[in-house]
């Protein structure tokens, strides 16, 4: 079943300035969480972002820190566990769309919280990381597992614009190229 820009929400998890340094890969994971906001901004898909412990791991960073209306602080790592989380996600959520740091952790909790909420979760693969590549990939192998699906970048944009005749398709394409 494809995406829907009507019926997600993108969720972007802990990027945050002291912990993207290192991040293996951190450059590109956080281009790719930046290419799926700016695609969902174009397409009215509403974005939102958790902080771990802000105080301790810095803001969001300034690449994607523009793109979230709401931002929430958090010391749980699943987010889903947090009192606020109900408030996050704007009513009528079915889809998931899940880019963040680190994959094995704050991602993994929260992705297994989601599921357990009966929300539809889309990992993005390239859109995720870890401090270690390993703990990355056995976390994706456990998320999917468990009934998260596995995307990458272009094909959440590429669903949420279904057509080339779509009005925002240039724009949305120039963000891949």
């Amino acid at each position: 079943m494809l995406l829907t820009a009507e019926s997600s929400t993108l969720l972007l998890v802990d990027l945050q300035e002291r912990l993207m340094p290192v991040i293996h890969d951190g450059p590109s994971v956080v281009a790719n969480a930046r290419r799926l906001a700016e695609g969902a901004g174009l397409l009215d898909v509403p974005v939102c972002a958790t902080e771990q412990n802000p105080a301790g791991l810095g803001p969001t960073v300034p690449e994607v820190a523009a793109f979230p209306q709401l931002v929430m602080a958090k010391t749980s790592f699943g987010a889903v566990a947090e009192a606020g989380f109900a408030t996050l996600l704007p009513p009528g959520t079915e889809e998931v769309v899940v880019a963040g740091c680190e994959a094995h952790v704050c991602v993994l909790q929260t992705v297994l919280g989601l599921l357990a909420k009966r929300h539809r979760v889309l990992l993005v693969a390239d859109a995720v990381g870890s401090r270690d590549p390993r703990n990355r990939d056995l976390a994706i192998d456990r998320m999917q597992r468990h009934g998260a699906e596995v995307v990458s970048t272009e094909m959440v944009l590429f669903e949420w614009l279904r057509d080339s005749h779509h009005p925002r398709f240039r724009e949305v394409h120039k963000l891949i190229r």
